[in-house]
């Protein structure tokens, strides 16, 4: 989804950025909430005689989530590529273009190089977004089977309490996904008013202490409060942070410095992937409950760290 970051910086003033990288945040919730509530109607929708029944066999709702999906993602981007005109570059930038030698490697070079030039403040993002993201990855794989345990006291292996527990999760992340939806709304407003390191470091804080009360919570209404503040940090995790480090990358670079910080997002999932194994069996004791609240704890860390960050946007004001 990275090239939407560039695009947005690449077609709005600064003055502007703020409301677009936060109107990408409502329309990430809005998509994501849709999603989500989808998967509670698909659970009850598509069952009939002739969905699988035979254990270990995947459902057919959720044949029938990927397929609707797969129809969305590719509709909606043909849609932005057709419907986007791009800008024209200057007669300078056109010179520049055609006096630099390009080959096959060239990308490859142009990344190396942009990572080795790469200003500070991308730096300090980049640890941030390592307990950030690696957090996020933890929620999402272990909410469902948290919830499991806590309202239901099951585990996968009883299938129809287990279904039920990932219905109410497609409950739990659409409900915190309208609450992105809302505030990204909000956060256009506070951070004309407030720096954005301070914005996002608050909406962090807020995440984290609901994800650690979460798996405390036995009762399946109460456990959308914690994810009023899961959806404000998603609104500010989808938009703020790239106004925190945008007035420091030249435009020229728009592209290739919102792919690293692509590559910021999904290193820490890959090294979650790696890691968190041997985490959640020898520290966090296999229990799923410990996973939500290690998260919680990542965000909390993630937040005072956000507030370490000086960028030519926290300079100005």
């Amino acid at each position: 989804m990275e090239p939407y970051r560039a695009f947005v910086a690449d077609k709005l003033n600064e003055q502007q950025q703020s409301v677009g990288f936060l109107t990408q945040s409502f329309f990430t919730g809005l998509g994501i909430t849709l999603a989500n509530f989808s998967l509670y109607i698909f659970q009850h929708l598509f069952t009939s005689k002739e969905s699988p029944t035979a254990q270990n066999t995947i459902p057919l709702w959720v044949y029938g989530s990927f397929m609707i999906g797969a129809v969305v993602s590719i509709t909606s981007v043909l849609f932005s590529i057709l419907k986007t005109p791009e800008i024209p570059p200057s007669t300078a930038e056109l010179e520049k273009m055609r006096s630099e030698k390009m080959n096959i490697l060239s990308p490859f070079t142009e990344v190396i190089a942009a990572i080795r030039e790469m200003p500070k403040v991308l730096w300090k993002l980049a640890l941030v977004y390592l307990f950030q993201w690696y957090a996020m990855f933890c929620y999402w794989q272990f909410v469902a089977l948290s919830i499991a345990k806590s309202l239901y006291n099951c585990d996968q292996s009883n299938k129809p309490l287990y279904e039920m527990a990932v219905g109410w999760t497609g409950i739990v992340n659409g409900f915190y996904n309208i609450i992105t939806v809302i505030s990204a709304y909000f956060l256009v407003k506070v951070t004309a008013k407030y720096a954005p390191k301070i914005v996002h470091a608050f909406c962090l804080l807020l995440a984290g202490i609901g994800l650690i009360i979460f798996p405390h919570i036995q009762n399946q209404y109460l456990t959308l409060l914690p994810m009023i503040g899961l959806g404000i940090a998603w609104a500010s995790i989808m938009g703020v942070p790239y106004l925190i480090v945008v007035s420091d990358i030249p435009k020229e670079k728009y592209g290739v410095y919102m792919g690293i910080i692509n590559m910021m997002i999904v290193i820490p999932m890959l090294l979650q992937t790696i890691s968190f194994k041997y985490v959640y069996n020898t520290i966090l004791n296999s229990n799923p409950s410990n996973a939500i609240i290690f998260a919680g704890c990542l965000l909390l860390i993630a937040a005072a760290l956000t507030l370490r960050i000086k960028g030519k946007r926290e300079v100005v004001r």
